[in-house]
């Protein structure tokens, strides 16, 4: 803005002080125009704004947007992958179990995924994707229209080999699924128990095993091992 000569009036708005800020902001409309910029990304799309564009449509305020630079559509252009249709995942969840049960109800969707990841929970992710999906193929964008851009196309593993120590912004795009991938319900976490239980593993080990293999909720484990030993049928019909 300074380069422009803009000197507007500069306020701040993000998820910690929308609440407060709205309402500055909605009388600031009602004597002019205002712009929600984002200083890297674009405004709602995994950054602040959501609110903001929610409480001006209310107020009978009219909406443009101005698009810049977009990581999604930018990863996709470069990916080589299928972009017709796709699935856009965001931010994953940042606890690793929360992290692998979203993984592992989205693992047979045939459509191109794409995921935002920061650099101290990319590996994490690589790791969980890997164990959910397979070695699928991957192109792990870094830092996209920046300096020190990179677009490093290969497979799940491939990428975990190469960004040993990850730095900036990551836009990972996924291959699809197929038909044949797996997506684990009631009665295969409880075949899965018998199996390990037939081996002589203890209920504790059993649940821990079955829960890294399928990233389903322990608690819904415990309940199938439970049910197993008791002979009884499985807890309920579906997915967890």
């Amino acid at each position: 803005m300074a380069r422009h000569g803009i000197k507007n009036r500069l306020m701040s708005f993000h998820e910690h002080n929308y609440k407060r800020q709205l309402p500055k902001v909605l009388r600031a409309l009602e004597d002019g125009d205002v712009a929600l910029v984002s200083e890297a990304g674009v405004p709602t799309v995994s950054d602040p704004g959501r609110q903001l564009v929610r409480k001006a449509l209310e107020s009978g305020a009219s909406v443009t947007a101005a698009p810049g630079p977009s990581a999604v559509l930018a990863a996709l252009s470069v990916s080589g992958m299928p972009a017709g249709s796709f699935i856009f995942m965001g931010f994953p969840p940042r606890r690793r179990v929360e992290r692998r049960r979203l993984l592992a109800s989205r693992a047979a969707f045939p459509e191109t995924a794409v995921i935002f990841e920061a650099p101290h929970r990319l590996r994490d992710t690589l790791e969980d994707l890997l164990e959910a999906w397979g070695d699928r193929r991957v192109t792990v964008c870094r830092e996209l229209t920046k300096r020190f851009e990179e677009v490093f196309s290969a497979t799940v593993s491939e990428a975990l080999a190469h960004f040993s120590k990850p730095r900036g912004e990551f836009t990972l795009v996924v291959e699809g699924g197929t038909a044949a991938a797996e997506v684990w319900d009631r009665q295969r976490a409880r075949d899965r128990l018998a199996e390990l239980k037939r081996q002589g593993m203890r209920a504790r080990e059993a649940v821990s095993q079955t829960v890294k293999e399928s990233g389903l909720p322990r608690s819904q484990v415990y309940r199938e091992w439970l049910a197993l030993a008791n002979g009884e049928p499985s807890t309920e019909q579906g997915f967890f």
